[in-house]
């Protein structure tokens, strides 16, 4: 499977916002169904997770609009996992309109892995860090 993971989205219109184009909280949606779309994809599906007792939680995210999209407007959502530290992950994101090629933001999110009944910090097993090919920059 390929390091850098790509995620198509077709922009609806409960995602608009009043000024008539996809709204904020629209954008960050689509970075986690695209984080979550590329762990399946590497064999760990939420299930995988849940029997393992941890999985991924998100400490933060930071997100740079660069050009509004429309209802209707596919999106090409490609993510990819930048890095890993003992409990963490970066995650970086670039959301383009395969139409006309206008980048429309560029993301990231740092993850923390948790324990699912401690609720605290664990150290990535390497079964999960190896699924992932680390790509600093595409």
């Amino acid at each position: 499977m390929p390091a850098l993971f790509e995620y198509l989205h077709t922009v609806r219109g409960d995602e608009i916002d009043e000024l008539g184009h996809a709204h904020n909280l629209a954008y960050l949606q689509w970075m986690i169904q695209a984080a979550l779309a590329h762990s399946a994809a590497q064999g760990w599906p939420a299930e995988a997770y849940l029997r393992l007792g941890a999985g991924w939680v998100v400490r933060s995210h930071k997100i740079t609009y660069l050009s509004p999209a429309w209802e209707g407007d596919r999106v090409l959502v490609r993510t990819w996992v930048a890095g890993f530290r003992r409990t963490t992950s970066l995650r970086r994101y670039e959301m383009v309109r395969p139409g006309d090629g206008a980048r429309l933001a560029r993301a990231a999110t740092h993850w923390a892995f948790i324990d699912f009944t401690t609720r605290s910090l664990r150290p990535i097993p390497p079964e999960v860090a190896r699924a992932y090919e680390v790509l600093p920059s595409p």
